[in-house]
């Protein structure tokens, strides 16, 4: 175990491995990130009509993967209970079984995606037969075809950080990063005009390449080349990985042999985080459908500042991942204060962060926005972006919040709240507002940037309450098959709830601190 990158958080101070725990899962999410602003700052040098393919090609993507996403959460939740309450036997079970599930699962949508790509670009509110329906069309298509690497990596970090080790998954994803830096620009315009051999003084190789193999680029369809290549670069080593033993977990061909049993419990924890996933990302469609309203300017806009402000948003997630591994680890040893303190730790870190990044965005809004626009149009969308930041920077702490708060529910396996909480927020609190400000309020972009920031303090709030009158704590660590009661950790386990999760029932440690 002392030769694995894994932590333990059950016992110890708590600040100092919570916060390694959650900088490389931060710094993790950061680059995930950037495979989106890679790609819509190569894509935006082709001007506005392939910025505004992206923006209605994502939302779609985002919803079918977010499917899938839950079910790998269902892993990292499983694991580290299952690791809390020294079910160390049970861990390598789940994982092979939330890996072997996932995979199938992904599959299958890939091949949905594929064929109904142009259905959902069309409901997204793009118009057939124009150039950004058929930018977006060949985009989606290739991510749908590649779509297991995705999923893949999805599973291999959840499955880590459950155990306790982010480290290994930052380190795959920076390389992988730095490839789809290369490749990008590569892939979308070849060897003619690509101003990635301009910057770095290569214009001969250019010419040469260029000669030789007469390669102009695949345009907008480059960039989800590019993104698939790299994400694969990052997929296959971290699942032979996971084979090896050499990280702790040592799976087994035989762990992937689907067992009804664990695909139950895999489904019973994660469906409530796929439909909160993919609910939260078909907001994300209807928003962009909202904005349509306005004109392909504003959804332009629209696109490159939720990139912005999920560079912001993703650091609040990557905490929340953290936590989701604490309460879980802590819940599973039965350590009910231990884990809510940590929870409260991830919290006041955040929160000072987010003060100086709100000041950051506001008053750097212009130079932000624009740095990922040129051509015709191109000032129009920095106003509308600029005004976005205006509203919205202020609330991003209350944000953070909503997103810390929401991982202490997934790590105690209470997902279903987390699903209630996050449906509400952005349904009841967002897209609603949003649309009647815009359609019959005749506010535009405005009313729905103010929508956007109401949504922020109103789920916040939301969240704040329930941590701290909700009964969230009750766990899920799994009862022994044909076993109406056993022991975890001291703990006796209740048979199951009607819930479909199993609740462990005990005195709280007087040790949890």
């Amino acid at each position: 175990m002392s030769e694995t990158a894994d932590r333990d958080l059950t016992e110890g101070s708590l600040l100092g491995p919570l916060v390694a725990l959650a900088a490389p899962i931060v710094f993790t999410q950061l680059l995930q990130v950037l495979y989106n602003l890679v790609d819509t700052f190569w894509v935006g040098r082709l001007g506005q009509d392939a910025v505004s393919a992206l923006s209605f090609a994502w939302p779609p993507v985002f919803v079918l993967i977010s499917l899938g996403g839950g079910l790998t959460l269902a892993g990292s939740v499983l694991v580290a209970q299952n690791k809390g309450a020294d079910k160390l036997a049970r861990v390598n079970e789940v994982a092979g079984q939330t890996l072997a599930f996932v995979t199938l699962f992904s599959l299958a949508l890939g091949a949905i995606g594929y064929v109904l790509t142009p259905t959902f670009v069309g409901l997204i509110g793009a118009e057939a037969g124009t150039v950004v329906f058929e930018y977006s069309v060949e985009y989606m298509r290739v991510i749908f075809v590649g779509v297991w690497f995705m999923f893949g990596f999805f599973v291999f970090q959840s499955l880590l950080r459950g155990w306790g080790d982010t480290k290994t998954p930052m380190y795959l994803m920076a390389v992988s990063v730095v490839v789809n830096v290369v490749l990008d620009p590569v892939f979308i315009f070849g060897f003619q005009d690509n101003l990635l051999f301009s910057l770095t003084g290569l214009e001969g190789v250019e010419e040469t390449l260029l000669a030789a193999t007469g390669f102009t680029g695949y345009g907008v369809r480059g960039a989800a080349i590019a993104t698939i290549i790299s994400r694969a670069l990052a997929t296959v080593p971290g699942i032979v990985l996971l084979f090896t033993g050499t990280l702790g977990l040592n799976l087994s061909l035989s762990d992937l042999r689907i067992e009804l049993a664990t695909i139950r419990k895999i489904v019973s924890v994660g469906y409530p985080a796929s439909i909160e996933q993919s609910s939260g990302a078909l907001s994300y469609s209807a928003m962009t459908a909202v904005i349509a309203i306005v004109g392909p300017t504003a959804v332009a806009a629209f696109g490159i500042v939720n990139r912005l402000t999920s560079l912001v948003f993703l650091p609040a997630v990557g905490m929340g991942m953290a936590v989701e591994t604490a309460v879980g680890q802590n819940l599973g040893a039965d350590r009910t204060r231990r884990a809510r303190r940590s929870v409260h730790l991830a919290l006041a870190m955040l929160v000072s962060v987010y003060v100086v990044v709100s000041a950051l965005g506001i008053y750097y809004a212009r130079p932000i926005v624009g740095a990922f626009i040129q051509g015709e149009g191109a000032g129009q969308v920095v106003d509308i972006g600029a005004e976005y930041m205006l509203i919205v920077a202020p609330t991003f702490a209350l944000m953070g919040v909503f997103h810390v708060i929401k991982g202490a529910f997934n790590g105690a396996g209470s997902t279903r709240a987390a699903m209630v909480f996050s449906m509400v927020s952005v349904w009841g609190m967002q897209v609603v507002p949003a649309y009647l400000l815009v359609r019959y309020f005749g506010m535009g972009t405005t009313g729905a940037w103010w929508a956007l920031a109401l949504m922020h303090a109103g789920s916040a709030l939301l969240v704040a309450l329930w941590f701290r009158y909700g009964n969230w704590t009750d766990n899920v660590v799994e009862e022994d098959e044909g076993v109406d009661e056993t022991t975890a950790g001291g703990a006796t386990v209740s048979p199951e709830r009607t819930d479909g999760e199993t609740v462990v029932d005990s005195e709280e440690s007087a040790t949890d601190d």
